[in-house]
């Protein structure tokens, strides 16, 4: 069978044998039915006024209540018209006038963590015109800023000493509401509930309590899980915070499908709510599919997708996506497992995006790192270099200390493979400079991989479109799901 996979901007053709398994999200297997678009502003009005373990927001705001709205940044959720973050925000703000909050007291915060904060377009996008122009134009839309002092707070650490450093805005107000997007996410389960202020609205001395290798590389965290240290640590943090601004969080996250559609819309208290969602979310996410385990995954990078354009050709970025791909799927993959990928691998770093991953790749390549967590002992240099940290502050670019997230996570695809294959690139030792194989032609590589590691007759999974929609994580048929 003749199979398209993404390669740059474009695609590229592979030949695969008939006997090879396709599966492709929301398609193979449908999603669950999603909120009819006529009933999106209804049900989600009805989920804000009847919150899981806590009162509704007419009840805890008034006249003079500091309300900041925390909302995800473009990496994930959707900007369609009626996306959960345009809508939830307007349901909320009709419900916090009822009750007498004055539009002053508002202010909407984008919480990008250590990603580039978000840009006016970007802005826009997210929240569409009409919020946009209600509160830009008065200075009140911001971006969290991990290294803007004058606005964060330490609030010392959790009862197991990782350190919580949170934003001075949601610390002070007097009702902090999360939006968030229950989706898939390779790192500790799901997106939103209390995974989205331990990571967005925090500094990188908080984040590097748990995306570091002695979290990320445990048994407990591939494949991905509910119950790893790292959900653990996000629970703990957020949970601190509670404790120390002296209330809860209000969330109101939606289970998203594969096109960022509501399926089912939750508020209330994270410690509570989030479980709700997860519910339903692992209908859609875990999907038991296989019957046997997978020697080959074949699927193609493009060059632009989550976080940004040079995701698929950038060495450091291409490993976590390599990654993210063991880390949903591990569950179908046999102990001999190999993945082949198409990518350019052309040698665009993206530099203003990532400033600091081309001198990353470079030192990988010398001073006896022989694996990427033998960088790890660099990310305090990195994460406090002043000429990385001002172009995040003030140029759009990612944390110096999200590279180092990247690192640890990119580990875990040749940690859990035999070999894996970079079918296309034009810069070719670029991907050999990461331990990556290549070869010009999907074929080329399959061929290879049948010589040395997985026979005459592996069994094959293609992923078409796996970096281009709403990931699911693949387990076997007969997987118990009940816990993960």
């Amino acid at each position: 069978m003749n199979v398209e996979f993404e390669y740059g901007h474009g695609t590229m053709t592979a030949d695969l044998p008939d006997t090879a398994d396709v599966f492709i999200p929301g398609e193979t297997v449908p999603d669950p039915p999603h909120i009819p678009e006529a009933e999106i502003y209804e049900r989600t009005r009805e989920s804000v006024r009847s919150p899981i373990g806590m009162e509704p927001l007419g009840k805890l705001a008034h006249k003079g209540s500091k309300v900041v709205f925390v909302i995800p940044d473009i990496v994930k959720g959707g900007c369609q018209a009626t996306s959960h973050r345009k809508v939830a925000i307007k349901v909320m703000l009709e419900e916090l006038y009822a009750a007498g909050v004055e539009k002053k007291d508002i202010l909407l915060l984008f919480s990008n963590g250590l990603h580039p904060r978000t840009t006016v377009p970007e802005m826009k996008q997210i929240l569409g015109k009409e919020l946009f122009d209600e509160f830009y134009h008065t200075n009140q839309i911001t971006s969290h800023d991990s290294e803007d002092y004058e606005h964060l707070v330490d609030l010392g650490t959790t009862s197991r000493g990782d350190p919580v450093i949170m934003n001075r805005y949601v610390y002070e107000c007097d009702i902090p509401i999360l939006i968030g997007h229950t989706q898939g996410n390779p790192y500790g389960g799901y997106s939103g509930g209390y995974k989205h202020c331990s990571t967005g609205i925090t500094h990188w001395k908080s984040i590097a309590s748990h995306h570091v290798p002695q979290v990320m590389h445990r048994p407990d965290f591939t494949p991905v899980s509910g119950h790893s240290l790292m959900r653990t640590k996000f629970d703990e943090i957020g949970r601190h915070m509670e404790e120390k601004m002296g209330h809860p969080f209000f969330c109101c996250d939606a289970v998203l499908d594969t096109y960022s559609r509501q399926i089912e819309i939750n508020s209330g208290y994270a410690a509570e709510m989030q479980r709700q969602s997860w519910k339903t979310a692992n209908i859609r996410t875990y999907v038991p599919f296989a019957e046997q385990k997978y020697d080959v995954l074949v699927f193609g990078m493009p060059q632009d997708f989550h976080y940004g354009n040079g995701m698929g050709t950038n060495p450091i970025q291409m490993m976590q996506a390599l990654s993210a791909q063991v880390i949903r799927h591990k569950r179908i993959m046999s102990d001999r497992c190999v993945i082949i990928c198409s990518s350019v691998c052309n040698g665009y770093f993206h530099d203003e995006r990532w400033p600091y991953l081309r001198e990353l790749y470079e030192m990988f390549q010398h001073d006896y790192m022989n694996i990427l967590p033998d960088m790890n002992r660099y990310g305090e240099y990195f994460a406090t270099k002043e000429e990385y940290i001002r172009k995040y502050r003030f140029a759009n670019a990612f944390h110096p200390f999200h590279g180092f997230s990247m690192m640890s996570c990119g580990h875990i695809a040749e940690e859990n493979t035999s070999a894996i294959y970079i079918v296309g690139a034009q810069e070719p030792g670029i991907a050999r400079g990461m331990g990556l194989k290549t070869r010009a032609t999907f074929e080329e590589a399959l061929a290879d991989a049948k010589k040395k590691y997985v026979g005459e007759d592996p069994k094959i999974l293609a992923l078409p479109k796996t970096f281009k929609l709403g990931a699911v994580h693949l387990c076997m048929k007969d997987d118990d799901l009940q816990n993960v």
